[in-house]
């Protein structure tokens, strides 16, 4: 099945569903099937992420912080200052790691993400492919999620490996992954957080279905169902929140989320008290999983900087771990008032800065890297790194944006409210920042990537139809569909060069550069 409304096989027999089928339909097709082919766009993204991962040679953009915050994690536990000439230190060959100046250093983001760095700079040393490696890894692995989750919501595997695909064809996440910055991760842990709540969706549902069918309605608020996926969507959120601050957002809409879930659900079943049974007794646990156990894991991102002498504003640090706990809180908020100041007080301009109503437009790219070496074969060569999505998929995003969400206003239909609940958690936050003028960048805009992607591949099923819809229909929408995907491909093919940073002649680069405001 392609389409966003499959029928149950009792419903295609003429036969009433269950309530069990009802509230949580399986999942058509085989398994294998279902694995196989998120699988092979898996594998087709980390081919385009890993290949000459090393190159450019060099400390691009935002990497001169994050690789080395992500080093001093190892050495130190926490951020450290560093020598002015580290960059060149590093490219040497081998690198030369004596880059270290005295103190910790002040960072603007907390660790998680660079924790998640230092983990490839581990394995394969401190050169530009151990510390881009994570976010390969990421990059590649967010591709899976993202084709798993949107077959579950879709029940269609065909449109889910599409959502896999168009995500490995975005140029933004391509370059992202290819780079040591933190908005891949931010990204990654959306994603796994959002996928978990949409497993619990199904299961709870279906746990809820089997409670109701076996004791009947008898209380009035109905059964207490336990939310164990949320558990997990919560490490996740935690995560990103580690990683940076705005995943805080996500905890809020995707809260606002399942407490409406929670009490459709209960209305599905039958309930007679379906409000209050979702506030008294799925809003606390809610609360529970999302926020404690987020701000728990928040907490643990920072053990290196809470257990460890040195570290920026830390001090000296009890050799009881309980004692040193509750010595670092009273600091550890101090530092983030500061980490507070320096964010909205940012209002330095800088050349590849935009505003968070021109990022769809894609507007303001930001040039990662670029030089003119020679070996091109002309009089005037380019090399680029360019942080921008693929236009066939963001100009596509605005419109399908528009149609799901009129399709939630008049429908209600869960999916396409929880993707523009995920894309407003991570867009409108900024233009409260942006009014105050404060510097951002196109990338950004990294996590609301899936969300985008996901309104797409909605849009597609509403074009093909469900499985029983005239035939005609589901072909010219199947069409439709293969023809803007092959529409992505090319545009992603044709941008390849200056997403990865290779040599071309000028006029080449130059007619890559579609607008005055890209160069």
């Amino acid at each position: 099945m392609t389409g966003l409304e499959p029928a149950s096989r009792s419903q295609r027999d003429g036969r009433p569903p269950s309530l069990r089928q009802w509230m949580a339909s399986a999942i058509p097709g085989s398994r294998l099937m279902g694995w196989l082919g998120p699988l092979l766009v898996t594998l087709f993204a980390g081919v385009l992420r890993f290949y000459d991962l090393s190159k450019p040679r060099a400390v691009i953009f935002d990497e001169t912080y994050y690789a080395k915050d992500a080093y001093a994690l190892l050495k130190f536990g926490y951020e450290h200052n560093t020598v002015k000439n580290a960059d060149s230190l590093l490219l040497q060959h081998p690198p030369n790691l004596d880059i270290w100046a005295n103190g910790g250093s002040f960072v603007a983001h907390p660790p998680a993400g660079k924790w998640l760095i230092a983990i490839g700079e581990w394995m394969f040393g401190m050169t530009p492919f151990g510390w881009r490696f994570a976010s390969a890894v990421i990059g590649t692995l967010s591709v899976l999620i993202l084709a798993r989750v949107a077959r579950r919501m879709t029940r269609s595997t065909l449109l889910g490996t599409a959502a896999g695909l168009l995500l490995a064809l975005d140029g933004m996440q391509l370059v992202t992954s290819r780079t040591a910055i933190l908005d891949i991760f931010v990204m990654f842990w959306i994603l796994a957080g959002f996928a978990c709540l949409v497993i619990d969706r199904d299961r709870t549902r279906a746990a809820l279905a089997a409670k109701v069918m076996e004791t009947g309605n008898e209380s009035e608020l109905g059964p207490f169902v336990m939310h164990w996926w949320r558990l997990a969507a919560g490490l996740c959120l935690g995560t990103a929140v580690a990683t940076k601050w705005t995943g805080i957002y996500y905890i809020a809409a995707f809260g606002i989320m399942v407490l409406i879930w929670d009490i459709g659900a209960r209305r599905a079943a039958g309930i007679r008290q379906p409000y209050a049974g979702g506030f008294l007794l799925d809003a606390v646990p809610a609360f529970v999983s999302l926020v404690v156990v987020s701000g728990v894991t928040y907490l643990a991102w920072w053990s290196g900087w809470i257990f460890n002498a040195g570290g920026w504003g830390r001090g000296r640090v009890s050799g009881n771990p309980i004692t040193a706990f509750f010595q670092a809180m009273p600091r550890l908020w101090d530092y983030h008032q500061q980490m507070w100041h320096f964010h909205t007080t940012l209002t330095v301009k800088h050349d590849y800065q935009s505003w968070p109503w021109n990022w769809m437009f894609l507007k303001r790219p930001v040039a990662f890297y670029y030089n003119e070496p020679t070996g091109c074969g002309a009089s005037k060569c380019s090399r680029e790194v360019l942080g921008i999505g693929t236009p066939a998929i963001w100009w596509i995003s605005i419109i399908t944006l528009l149609v799901i969400t009129g399709w939630w206003l008049v429908q209600r239909d869960w999916r396409a409210g929880a993707t523009v609940a995920g894309f407003l958690a991570g867009w409108l936050p900024w233009f409260y920042f942006g009014f105050g003028h404060r510097t951002m960048f196109l990338f950004y805009a990294t996590p609301m990537l899936p969300f985008m992607v996901l309104s797409i591949v909605l849009v597609m099923g509403m074009l093909i139809g469900p499985a029983d819809t005239v035939p005609m229909r589901r072909v010219f929408g199947a069409a439709a569909c293969g023809a803007y995907v092959l529409l992505v491909l090319a545009n992603f093919y044709f941008l390849y060069p200056i997403l990865t940073g290779q040599i071309l002649p000028y006029d080449a680069w130059h007619s890559r550069m579609w607008f005055d405001s890209w160069i």
